[in-house]
């Protein structure tokens, strides 16, 4: 077999502003069996004050301060990196994992294009996953009130839940449902003063030949709290999951309706082998005619002719390399594809969803017949 992924764990943490995320990073770095983190930062504006509060702070801590991590500043998120990575290849600095805390106004996507698209930081990075902070006091206006907060929310692989000591169950109970609603995938954890299960914030990602079958579905959320089958979809299909929104007046429309609904998501499992054509024409339609509104596409492939399946990941128009997992040990064949979406209708993601139900006489193009899958890895024009 070959070796496992090597490249350094990146973790994403963000969250909006006062959520918590410094607070959260101040134990990690404490944690001895977390190994040893370097810690990238940043806050909006000219003086990074966060960076005071990472009691003693050391070489592993790098302060960005030259604005939002979402803009501008992706140019010096790269030279960090590089500097970082020389660094420890010349022995001068020594670290296991990259954690970026990014400000409470930060877009995660384009962090996740940076890590798939740098060739250099592609080659030593890797993404491990997104986690996303929501403060329990506060949590329910500011996703009212900042798209940015549910953006965040449906980019994330775990969800942290802060404060909850400072709301009722009641309170508590409405929020959980609403992030469900948003990012019914995403695992959730109740933080304790800013401390967390140990292990629950790394090893999030199932790009890796050695994952295991139950983090590969966590990763895609498809254990049995998180997914419902629909009763309508027969064996192959999964209800699509609009964001939920709670019980208001359909005549009285509200910042949550507004925020909440523009986020869909929508999943599917195919229990036979996909024809190869049948994934590149649905890739390739999915990327070229709706690629700006994904925000996270995840899978696992069995595809025909191939022995083994395929982990796949996306942001946007942008695919990391699959995954080929040569030792699988389950016995089926059944690929799982699950895709979150903005300013996309629920009813076209679907049925977006189900050309992978296809066969080739039904209808779609033939593209390589050359049996591989072909997974772009590049920007594609749409």
């Amino acid at each position: 077999m070959a070796s496992d992924d090597t490249r350094i764990p990146v973790t994403l943490l963000t969250g909006f502003l006062g959520a918590g995320k410094t607070t959260l990073l101040n134990h990690l770095v404490r944690d001895p069996d977390a190994g040893r983190i370097a810690v990238i930062m940043n806050e909006f504006g000219d003086v990074g004050l966060d960076h005071d509060l990472i009691e003693e702070a050391t070489e592993e801590t790098v302060l960005l301060q030259s604005g939002c991590l979402c803009c501008a500043i992706l140019g010096d998120l790269a030279k960090t990196l590089n500097t970082l990575i020389a660094k420890r290849a010349s022995g001068r600095l020594h670290f296991d994992r990259v954690v970026i805390e990014t400000s409470g106004i930060a877009d995660p996507g384009p962090i996740v294009h940076t890590l798939a698209t740098d060739h250099q930081i592609a080659q030593a990075f890797r993404l491990d996953g997104v986690v996303t902070l929501a403060d329990a006091a506060t949590g329910m206006v500011t996703l009212d009130q900042q798209f940015e907060a549910v953006h965040q929310v449906a980019m994330a692989d775990v969800l942290i839940l802060s404060k909850t000591d400072l709301v009722e169950p009641f309170a508590l109970s409405r929020l959980e449902k609403r992030l469900e609603g948003i990012n019914g995938a995403a695992r959730r954890i109740r933080a304790d003063q800013g401390r967390v299960p140990r292990g629950t914030l790394f090893g999030l990602s199932a790009m890796r030949e050695s994952v295991t079958s139950p983090v590969l579905d966590t990763w895609l959320g498809m254990t049995p709290d998180l997914v419902k089958p629909d009763p309508l979809a027969g064996l192959s299909g999964f209800a699509e999951q609009p964001a939920a929104s709670m019980a208001f007046s359909p005549s009285l429309p509200t910042p949550h309706d507004r925020h909440d609904q523009r986020i869909t998501s929508a999943s599917i499992e195919v229990k036979d082998p996909i024809p190869a054509n049948i994934f590149d024409f649905w890739l390739d339609t999915l990327i070229a005619l709706k690629g700006s509104n994904i925000l996270r596409m995840k899978g696992i492939l069995h595809v025909e002719g191939l022995p083994y399946p395929f982990v796949i990941h996306g942001v946007q128009h942008i695919l990391d390399a699959p995954v080929p997992l040569k030792n699988w040990e389950r016995a089926d064949t059944t690929s799982r594809v699950v895709v979150i979406a903005r300013d996309m209708d629920a009813a076209d993601l679907k049925a977006g969803l189900d050309i992978l139900l296809m066969q080739p006489d039904d209808g779609a193009p033939p593209t390589d017949q050359s049996g591989g899958l072909v997974v772009k890895t590049t920007e594609l024009p749409f």
